[in-house]
């Protein structure tokens, strides 16, 4: 019986020291994949890069190559859309079976998805000159819409539109954000309307995100637009 106790405490005390070893080693791996992600994205200074690597344990999975789950958590990275650099707020993926290289210098996952959030002053950022966008309350949120303000040429004056309006928020493909305004309150000038909603019916093609991550559905909250996100064979590193 002695032995058998001994055996088990020592049996004990090696699983506690694989436990540490594998949570070490896990710990080390998520600094190591949010150094390559933040590098692979150009991401610096204040922007951040969080992983967190799922399941147990690390080290059978890190030596097939393969993780089942990881998390990642980017902020304050851009995007381009309308030729201009914005901010895209905050991304959160859930990846699934990560292909991972050497030292992690790649990571691929086979399933992705997230969301993403847009500020209403980033999208203002990405809208036309004079075009400002904002939060259009509850009601106007649950019917997708945002509030526009607008400024626009008429005339050869600046004339500001007198009274804000709403546009519904939609996407196009995987990549385009579309706004509409339900109607434009600005009437008997001729042509008036079409100069108006030439310029506050626009899209932006937004570019930067992880490669094979795509904006899957829009919708309006009071601290701007989230985006779901979805994809297959995201490559984040590499």
């Amino acid at each position: 019986m002695r032995a058998l106790r001994i055996s088990l405490v020592v049996l004990a005390v090696l699983a506690g020291l694989f436990v540490a070893a594998d949570r070490i080693a896990v710990h080390l791996a998520e600094e190591r994949a949010a150094e390559q992600v933040a590098e692979s994205e150009g991401l610096t200074g204040t922007e951040s890069v969080s992983v967190s690597i799922n399941g147990f344990p690390f080290l059978t999975q890190a030596l097939g190559r393969e993780l089942d789950e990881v998390d990642v958590e980017l902020t304050g990275m851009t995007a381009e859309a309308r030729g201009r650099r914005i901010t895209v707020t905050e991304v959160d993926a859930q990846l699934s079976h990560v292909r991972i290289g050497e030292n992690f210098s790649s990571a691929t996952a086979e399933q992705a998805t997230g969301t993403a959030r847009i500020s209403y002053e980033d999208l203002t950022a990405s809208a036309p000159t004079g075009v400002k966008v904002s939060y259009a309350g509850a009601d106007r949120a649950a019917r997708n819409q945002v509030r526009l303000t607008a400024s626009v040429q008429l005339l050869g004056q600046t004339v500001k539109i007198p009274r804000p309006f709403y546009s519904s928020v939609r996407l196009e493909g995987g990549d385009r954000v579309k706004l509409r305004a339900e109607e434009i309150p600005l009437g008997g000038i001729p042509g008036a309307e079409d100069r108006v909603r030439g310029l506050v019916d626009f899209g932006s093609t937004v570019h930067g995100l992880p490669e094979g991550l795509d904006l899957a559905e829009a919708e309006v909250t009071k601290e701007g637009v989230t985006f779901a996100l979805e994809g297959q064979d995201v490559r984040l590193a590499g």
